[in-house]
């Protein structure tokens, strides 16, 4: 026990001196400890604020070297009680496409409860090779809380392949949005693909259809040509064309 008020300082200046991160922390546990009264239960508190300190510093490594792209420290944080958190996380393993995790992020995929999450667990598995977790990221086009999220996930596609099979069975709605999606990343294949929508008898659809055309015709004229990237020879003129 200590027991005087000069030992209680010789303690505060050591925890000072090694750790200045936590002083405030254990600040508030040793008042806890000297305000409960003797015959409260004072080892539980004493326990219980431990541990939180404990878990919030290794929160915060786990997120630091989370962004430095370390896939198991994202993983780790798939437990975080801040939804906000957890779905940053799925974001980072989705971007990381970290396959070795795949396994762990199904398990938590379902006993996760939050919408949003769900979501970016579906987009973490797409990209750890799950494919068919595209379906729920393209369902999620009709709901106007996730909307957004998913129109983000969909734009980082590699390609607009994979979108092209939901076109003729999307709702309303939902074909809208993908070809606000296509409008960003859809190539010259992508304007034979749809070209069909621009007569459509929806205004919305035909709308959307005609200014990903546009978008895309628009990002294709402004791409140089492997033709026009090529070194010229020395010694040549303008005019000459290199073999």
């Amino acid at each position: 026990m200590l027991s005087s008020s000069e030992d209680w300082g010789e303690m505060m200046r050591f925890i000072i001196s090694k750790n200045m991160t936590v002083v405030i922390k254990l600040s508030g546990l040793l008042l806890l400890l000297l305000v409960t009264p003797c015959g409260g239960n004072w080892a539980v508190v004493a326990k219980a604020q431990s541990r939180d300190i404990v878990q919030t510093d290794a929160a915060q490594e786990d997120k630091a070297v989370m962004a430095r792209g370390d896939a198991t420290a994202a993983a780790r944080q798939l437990t975080n009680r801040d939804p906000l958190l957890r779905q940053r996380a799925a974001e980072e393993l989705a971007r990381l496409a970290a396959v070795k995790e795949r396994k762990l992020v199904e398990g938590y995929r379902l006993q996760e409860k939050n919408e949003r999450v769900k979501l970016a667990l579906d987009w973490a598995l797409y990209r750890m090779g799950k494919k068919e977790a595209l379906f729920a990221i393209v369902r999620a086009l009709d709901s106007t809380e996730r909307r957004n999220q998913a129109y983000t996930y969909l734009s980082e596609l590699e390609g607009p392949a994979p979108l092209y099979m939901f076109l003729d069975q999307a709702k309303p709605q939902t074909r809208v949005k993908l070809l606000e999606v296509l409008a960003r990343s859809g190539d010259a294949e992508t304007l034979d693909r749809i070209d069909l929508y621009t007569a459509s008898p929806d205004p919305k659809i035909a709308e959307a259809a005609q200014f990903a055309i546009r978008e895309i015709t628009r990002r294709q004229a402004s791409t140089p040509t492997d033709e026009s990237m090529r070194p010229r020879q020395a010694g040549s003129r303008p005019d000459e064309t290199t073999p």
